[in-house]
């Protein structure tokens, strides 16, 4: 089974050619075949020259970048076209989950037969460095998911996640956000193909020094929009299936 794992990058060129090299040092003594996708999402730094520089050496690596910003969501869209693997994954190029997670996940898709696994902060084997503000907001967002998507799902936006690639195929296709809500966009529709989704314990180590990274205020609301825009158009008007 070829493993292809997709690694959406804005502006990380500090650390972006050490932790694809990581990654791959995880995934090589378990696997015989697989890609790590690192998708350069219109990066204003010296991501792209990073990301060349270790598939210059290692061909496990492959750089599969665009030069406008497309946000995360039009980053994993994007590598799920590119990706030859039978397995699709996404990890968050910063690392704060271990790549090990991978391996452990495809492990426990190819025991079950499951179509997804996702990584779940409230998991009861789950541990977690995280700030206190970023729980109580996880928290706050599953109970809205639960209200309008009905789905037994705990946590959607952990930043490792791995699908059968014949599910994700035909589901990129019809994904309309490209922020932060991609993720709930995804599952959602996985669950409406009636898709096992199977969430796993997942240790977090936080790395950035603000409580949310890189997320502002306003991306909180965008994401919140986006969500409920993912409902109406999934539920009401139900246009990903016209």
């Amino acid at each position: 089974m070829r493993l292809s794992v997709i690694v959406p990058a804005y502006n990380e060129g500090a650390t972006i050619k050490q932790n694809l090299l990581e990654i791959k040092k995880a995934l090589k003594p378990y696997l015989d075949s697989f890609e790590i996708l690192a998708v350069d999402d219109g990066s204003s730094d010296n991501t792209k020259e990073q990301i060349l520089e270790a598939a210059s050496t290692d061909p496990e690596i492959v750089y599969a970048g665009y030069e406008k910003n497309r946000g995360k969501g039009g980053a994993i869209k994007h590598g799920v076209s590119e990706a030859r693997g039978d397995v699709i994954g996404f990890i968050d190029a910063d690392l704060d989950i271990s790549p090990d997670h991978l391996v452990r996940y495809l492990e426990h898709m190819e025991q079950t037969g499951c179509d997804v696994v996702i990584g779940s902060k409230m998991h009861k084997e789950s541990k977690l460095d995280y700030p206190p503000l970023r729980k109580f907001v996880s928290l706050g967002y599953y109970i809205g998911l639960k209200i309008l998507f009905g789905m037994n799902i705990k946590d959607t936006q952990t930043g490792v996640k791995l699908y059968k690639a014949s599910l994700i195929k035909k589901v990129a296709p019809m994904l309309k956000v490209k922020g932060y809500a991609f993720d709930i966009e995804v599952l959602a529709l996985c669950a409406h193909e009636g898709a096992r989704i199977d969430p796993m314990p997942v240790e977090i180590v936080f790395k950035r020094n603000a409580s949310f990274g890189r997320i502002s205020l306003g991306d909180i609301f965008k994401m919140l929009f986006d969500t409920i825009g993912i409902w109406w158009n999934l539920k009401i008007r139900r246009s990903y299936f016209k």
